[in-house]
């Protein structure tokens, strides 16, 4: 007992020095808030860049095809949708797992780490691709089999098959994207993804009306631009003097992170596939409401309206989780509360400027999607929950990004879980189909849902205790230096 006593002493003595060690006075991990303002600005303007970039490498097909006629815009809109709702999410989640570890291992100065982390999130995500890609050569019947047109559903299954090209370039560079912008190399992306962005639409138009591949064609461009995407970023990793300390080779080292990233990736995904899905169910719903075609129509407007913008703060967002992780991984915490200030600042700031610009002109933007005076009519009415769900869904996007920068994702997939279909979900049903109130009822829940939503992260994020994050973090990176025994720094 005595031996075990002397062990459980010089444990928590360890413990003790460790978090002594890893925790600077506040004022040594401080910094101007102004420059803190300069350093998040510089994140999250050139992010708004790529984040809409690759956006539009998906979207962009569509307004092509919407030239050889109703069927293949159709059955090309049903076979994104599906895709994204079972592949492209999928990755995207799992994939921000990154954010936590390349970002606390670039903030602690492990660089061989954040390369054997991107090494293994490739490999994972590769492993998750093989599901996915066979659950998509079966889109077709599985259309037919949820209901959807049979002449519709066979061109969707097509186009989801030729998508299977686009599963694997698009796992790489989201874990590339995470890569750099972990490391605050924003700049780079940029130039890249517009570069993409401007060799896939002369290629799409070459595929669709030149080359008569039609669908294919367009989704072939999209798996090329890709392509094109991951080769330029991984030119530059190699060959850029600022990558070189995290360029690692595919050791044993690479292997023994994969276990660790999917402890991350799981609720990574879940986090943002609930809420993903939710609002792909909203406009599904849209179309068993009377008079469909209307409803199904206001709510793809307000549903690209706010996807479209969703990409701002989920810019800030990505900014807050580069500066926090940093910040914890360096064991600074002061550091992160100073960032967590900065990038709620402009983000509010953003929102507000947003939703006032819209409200301002809810006469006339309907106009930018239809000259159909009934759905003009109903965009006006429905313009101030557009404006509601913007605020909120922009709060979400910031908050979210402080939870991947902190690593609490788990916590973020439970809070998505009941904020949507526990809130959201059953109230937009109530609204829409009880009570009556169509389109608006089935928003107001996911109004509903994301003011959930935004107070649950709110109310998360204001009671962490950054002091012990910092010290997780320092952990997690220093593993092999520090105490396996948790239950002392908890």
């Amino acid at each position: 007992m005595e031996g075990e006593e002397a062990l459980l002493q010089e444990n928590t003595e360890r413990a003790a020095m460790a978090e002594e060690a890893l925790l600077p006075p506040p004022e040594a991990g401080s910094k101007g808030f102004v420059g803190e303002l300069k350093d998040v600005s510089h994140i999250a303007l050139p992010m708004i860049i790529v984040t809409v970039s690759q956006y539009l490498l998906r979207t962009s097909p569509m307004l092509m095809l919407g030239h050889l006629g109703e069927l293949p815009l159709s059955s090309a809109s049903i076979a994104t949708s599906l895709c994204n709702v079972t592949g492209y999410s999928l990755l995207f989640g799992m994939s921000s797992a990154l954010e936590t570890l390349c970002g606390q291992a670039y903030g602690a100065g492990q660089y061989r780490k954040l390369g054997a982390f991107t090494y293994g999130a490739i490999l994972c995500l590769f492993l998750v691709c093989i599901p996915v890609l066979i659950l998509w050569i079966f889109a077709g019947k599985l259309l037919i089999l949820i209901g959807q047109d049979p002449s519709i559903a066979a061109e969707a299954g097509k186009y989801a098959i030729w998508l299977i090209p686009t599963l694997f370039p698009y796992a790489i560079l989201q874990s590339l994207v995470r890569y750099l912008q972990t490391q605050s190399l924003i700049f780079p992306m940029m130039w890249t993804a517009v570069a993409a962005l401007g060799v896939q639409l002369p290629i799409c138009w070459a595929f669709v009306f030149k080359l008569n591949l039609g669908s294919a064609g367009a989704a072939l461009s999209i798996g090329v631009s890709y392509w094109f995407n991951v080769i330029l970023i991984l030119i530059y990793v190699k060959y850029s003097s600022t990558c070189k300390k995290s360029h690692t080779s595919l050791s044993r080292e690479v292997y023994s992170t994969m276990g660790e990233f999917f402890r991350f990736a799981v609720p990574s995904a879940v986090m943002v596939c609930l809420e993903w899905w939710s609002f792909e169910l909203i406009v599904l719903l849209s179309g068993i409401l009377p008079n469909p075609k209307l409803e199904t129509s206001v709510l793809a407007i307000c549903f690209t309206t706010t996807s479209v913008h969703y990409h701002i703060p989920y810019s800030f967002g990505a900014a807050a989780s580069v500066r926090i992780s940093n910040a914890l991984g360096g064991g600074k915490p002061q550091a992160a509360r100073v960032a967590l200030s900065a990038v709620l600042i402009l983000s509010v700031t953003e929102v507000l400027l947003a939703s006032i610009t819209i409200f301002c002109c809810r006469y006339v933007w309907g106009y930018v999607f239809t000259y159909e005076q009934e759905v003009i009519t109903y965009i006006k009415d429905i313009t101030p929950l557009l404006c509601l769900s913007i605020i909120l869904d922009g709060t979400q996007a910031v908050l979210s990004g402080v939870a991947r920068g902190t690593g609490w994702q788990h916590i973020g997939a439970y809070v998505n879980l009941g904020s949507y279909y526990l809130v959201g979900i059953p109230v937009a049903l109530l609204l829409g189909f009880v009570l009556h109130l169509r389109g608006e009822g089935l928003w107001s829940g996911l109004v509903a849902g994301a003011f959930v939503q935004s107070i649950a992260l709110s109310l998360i994020t204001g009671f962490t205790n950054w002091e012990k994050q910092a010290v997780k973090a320092r952990q997690r990176m220093f593993d092999e230096q520090m105490l396996p025994q948790n239950e002392f720094l908890e």
